[in-house]
């Protein structure tokens, strides 16, 4: 499993959701779905603004977690 590790990045920095969509141009919602997991599609220019922003790699932002039930 993925998992987003946008709200550590958040609160590392005590940045709001709303403050991140303002100042990379990512629709709040978007913002919303990635740091709560519920998205089903990002964009790769979302994950190009997100790492940009945060100075960090994909792998900054997301997590993988061995699934153990296979």
């Amino acid at each position: 499993m993925i998992k987003s590790r946008l709200k550590v990045l958040l609160a590392e920095r005590d940045i709001s959701q709303t403050q991140l969509a303002k100042e990379v141009g990512i629709v709040q919602p978007t913002i919303n779905e990635i740091a709560n997991n519920k998205a089903k599609y990002i964009p790769i220019a979302t994950m190009d603004k997100l790492c940009s922003y945060f100075n960090c790699t994909v792998g900054d932002i997301w997590q993988y977690i061995p699934d153990d039930t296979k």
